[in-house]
Formats: C-alpha cells, structure tokens, sequence
C-alpha cells in the first residue's frame, strides 16, 4: 500500500484495538465518533469488530454501562453584555482556587472553578460539542 512521501503506515497493537473497539459499544457513541476521535477510517474498525479477537465481549461492556455515572455539578447563568473578565480571574487567584473557562460552539461558555476530575471534564465536552 503506497501513501504520501514519508508517511508511514500507522501499527495498532492488539490493545489499541480491543479499547477503540470497545469504545463503539459506550451508549450514545457511533463508529464514527470514535473513528473521527482516532484519525482513522470507519471501515478498518467494523473490520476489528468483526473479529472475534477486537470485539469486545458483550457481558464487560453491559458491567462496564452499568455502572454509576460520575456527574459534574454544572450551573446555568446569564452571561452580562459588558463584563470585565479580569477582575473576576484575580479574585480566584488571590482566594486560591483555579478557574477555566470554555467557549464551546453555538456560543456557550463552560466555567470550572475549583478541583475536577479530567476525565469526566473532558466526557463532558466531547458530549456538548457532538
């Protein structure tokens, strides 16, 4: 298989597959999401899928769904015309607690004050902007 000048083919180990194959079953996720994530063609993982060696065993991933869901404490607030945002940045910098703030598409703005779980942050944001 020739690709461009230089490029060489990218090697998936057998537990890449068996996580980006398992990755497919997570509820409200499609093949493609996880593809688009990845870089890849949708194709070469319903190839793995079809493989009884990459498909993920359905009792794990009905254990794995089952389980609670960790959920981030989220509030909704009217964003003012003509605020100044750094006198807002210097208070949580002086009090000791860190801020990130997030402009997601369709202009919506996420703000995390304070400690959080990278993880479930970034499930979030990949939930939001599907």
């Amino acid at each position: 298989m020739a690709g461009k000048k230089g490029q060489k083919k990218r090697f998936w180990s057998d537990e890449e597959k068996v996580s980006i194959c398992a990755q497919t079953c997570a509820p409200g996720v499609s093949v493609a999401q996880v593809a688009r994530r990845y870089a890849m063609n949708t194709n070469l993982i319903h190839k793995w899928l079809r493989d009884p060696k990459f498909a993920p065993d359905p009792e794990i991933i009905e254990d794995e769904v089952g389980e609670a869901p960790c959920f981030l404490p989220v509030e909704i607030v009217d964003r003012p015309g003509a605020e100044e945002p750094v006198p807002a940045l210097a208070a949580n910098a002086t009090s000791g607690h860190s801020a990130i703030e997030i402009d997601i598409a369709g202009g919506h703005q996420l703000r995390i004050v304070g400690s959080y779980d990278p993880e479930a942050l970034a499930r979030l944001i990949r939930g939001l902007s599907a």
